[in-house]
């Protein structure tokens, strides 16, 4: 029998917020692989079947969806809460560095206890009025309670143990964590791994498990998004953030930001 794999964004945007339906009871086991999910109980009971491993929903709690892991509900209460998704748009399109760290704190996570949970009611209130709106402050907006969400959410949550492996490889956390704290970022998979005390192969593989992609493309995707926020954040020459960028020349780097973002840096900065 396939898997059943759902969409629940369907093209119509990159992020969605909005109450848990209390219609959901009990689904067959099925998969998400175009976004990470975030679900948030604070009524029901049951039990929510993430891969191997069977959690019993004592509310308020939250589970962590990552793209692939096969989950179904067996939900025997009426449930109330409230559902995060976020596309890989949504974080590709954000400049904020803080609600990325705080995204991949989270994804590290499978179901936790929450805490305060009428103040992470009160921030999930205020998401689901403003993902409705469409202003030009929207994205800044939901950026920023998401960002008091999940920082609310860390400094109060207490992991539930649970029986299968599904924290992502500590190498690769120290991959990312080398990507985000380095003054220069390498545009070599080498690099990495000789800091890692690891083979290149080995960080691919890991890459792959952890996020579908291999080690070079998640540090092409992190320098085009560090080349955004230097060109659009600070006034340094397009030879300097080049250089920051380990390019050895412009024109290399030029040619590099436009055949990924269909733009050269001077038509970024100025757009």
């Amino acid at each position: 029998m396939d898997i059943e794999i759902k969409d629940k964004l369907q093209s119509k945007g990159n992020i969605k917020i909005e109450p848990f339906k209390e219609s959901i009871r009990k689904t067959k086991p099925h998969k998400h692989h175009k976004y990470f999910e975030i679900i948030y109980l604070y009524q029901g009971s049951g039990t929510h079947i993430i891969d191997n491993d069977t959690f019993i929903i004592q509310p308020p709690t939250m589970f962590f969806m990552r793209k692939d892991q096969l989950h179904c509900w067996d939900i025997t209460t009426p449930p109330k809460g409230y559902v995060i998704i976020l596309k890989k748009d949504f974080l590709e399109n954000s400049m904020d560095k803080e609600l990325e760290k705080l995204i991949a704190q989270l994804s590290n996570q499978v179901c936790v206890d929450v805490k305060e949970f009428e103040k992470i009611n009160t921030i999930f209130e205020l998401l689901v009025e403003e993902v409705k709106k469409s202003t030009s402050y929207q994205q800044t907006i939901v950026e920023g309670l998401l960002k008091a969400l999940f920082a609310k959410t860390l400094t109060t949550i207490s992991p539930i143990e649970s029986t299968i492996k599904t924290n992502l490889p500590s190498i690769f956390v120290d991959f990312k964590s080398l990507l985000e704290n380095d003054e220069v970022i390498h545009n070599s998979v080498h690099f990495y791994a000789e800091k890692l005390n690891t083979t290149p192969q080995n960080l691919n593989t890991i890459c792959r498990q952890a996020t579908g992609i291999a080690a070079s493309k998640v540090i092409g995707e992190f320098i085009i998004k560090e080349a955004k926020r230097l060109l659009l954040y600070t006034n340094l020459p397009i030879s300097e953030v080049a250089y920051k960028l380990d390019f050895k020349d412009t024109s290399h780097f030029n040619k590099y930001f436009k055949r990924n973002t269909e733009q050269t840096p001077s038509q970024f900065r100025n757009g």
